[in-house]
């Protein structure tokens, strides 16, 4: 490696930079497209598949769009630190498979726990409610007025919010990556920044897993997280780990 590069990006391997470069040209796109009227988040981000917005295409463009720069930060900093020793480690191409797959996997988790809980959501309201929020749910987040006996109930609420609510961010395959380099270098020393103390990868990752359990299972209406998408990530890190070395003699 040419350590004495002027180029900043001249030393991290080819899919870490691109996957890099493309989030970030996604965030300015966002940013120039909102000002001419263009809502890119609607277009490339996840919807769940019973909101009329939904498209085949979002379960891989929701990853390459985030909620703002310091959304973008976080994800863009954990894929530099931890995924350019997986590419490395990997290769190039097992690496772009393994991150494209735990966040296509990571987005189904997320529609799947939307699903179960809509189905109770839906239990619970009456047949003409219901038909409301699938027919008008959009213009209501939107800011139209609904009827009280609607718009008053919490459930119907909470059904329109989940029907309609867009997931976007790379972060399921970032923690599809935290995973993954536990898994490879499980004894290594991390520093954690808050408290500043050093982890090993394999009890951070045991943490993280679990504290997104926690926080996912506890469904705090004002918690604007998709912790079962990191979970889901990380769950189809795993599984496509474990099947590599199972057809191999080494662990990568």
């Amino acid at each position: 490696m040419n350590f004495g590069s002027s180029n900043p990006l001249a030393n991290i391997p080819t899919v870490v930079k691109n996957l890099l470069i493309i989030n970030v040209l996604m965030l300015l796109a966002t940013y120039a497209a909102g000002n001419s009227g263009i809502d890119l988040g609607n277009i490339l981000g996840l919807h769940h598949w019973s909101s009329e917005l939904f498209r085949p295409h979002q379960m891989i463009t929701y990853m390459f769009m985030h909620g703002g720069f310091q959304h973008l930060l976080f994800n863009m900093f954990a894929l530099w630190m931890f995924g350019r020793v997986l590419e490395q480690v990997w290769g190039p191409k097992r690496f772009l498979i393994y991150y494209m797959i735990t966040g296509i996997g990571a987005g189904l988790i997320q529609l799947i726990v939307t699903e179960i809980r809509l189905i109770s959501l839906r239990d619970a309201l009456s047949p003409e409610a219901l038909e409301y929020a699938v027919v008008h749910g959009l213009e209501l987040m939107n800011g139209a007025n609904g009827p009280a006996n609607f718009i008053n109930n919490e459930d119907f609420v909470e059904t329109i919010l989940m029907m309609n609510t867009t997931t976007v961010g790379a972060s399921g395959a970032v923690f599809g990556i935290l995973l993954a380099f536990g898994m490879l270098f499980p004894n290594t020393q991390l520093m954690l920044l808050i408290p500043p103390i050093p982890i090993k990868a394999k009890y951070f990752v045991i943490f993280y897993g679990l504290f997104e359990l926690y926080a996912g299972l506890s469904n705090n209406p004002a918690d604007n997280v998709a912790h079962f998408a990191h979970l889901g990530g990380m769950l189809f890190g795993y599984i496509l780990i474990k099947m590599w070395k199972k057809n191999s003699n080494t662990f990568y």
